[in-house]
């Protein structure tokens, strides 16, 4: 009768040992690399200056011609504004993936 009771408790400890080892694999395999390639997307965008050439995720390349901030409901986005060719087009600064031959880690482009 003893042994029934601590084969339970046992039990219970493998169990919490699994998890425990399931959320360091999902922490490792999937979180830090997708918080390593933010920041590292963060830090190439922050040197973003006009006269670069970018693609953005779309698969438009152009030069960069103006950066502004906009209040957009409430909302502080950054644009850019990019000559392509003989058109003018303003796109979101997150949506940059590549500045030059720099592309961003993880941003896989159109």
């Amino acid at each position: 009768m003893l042994q029934a009771q601590s084969g339970s408790g046992s039990g219970l400890t493998v169990l919490v040992l699994q998890m425990a080892a399931i959320g360091l694999v999902f922490y490792f395999l999937i979180l830090r690399p997708s918080s390593q390639a933010r920041k590292k997307h963060a830090a190439l965008l922050a040197d973003l200056k006009k006269g670069d050439e970018v693609m953005t995720s779309g698969g438009l390349v152009g030069k960069v011609r103006d950066i502004k901030e906009v209040d957009a409901g409430g909302n502080k986005e950054t644009r850019v504004t990019l000559e392509t060719g003989t058109s003018t087009v303003v796109v979101e600064r997150s949506r940059i993936v590549r500045i030059g031959g720099n592309a961003a880690p993880g941003a896989t482009p159109a």
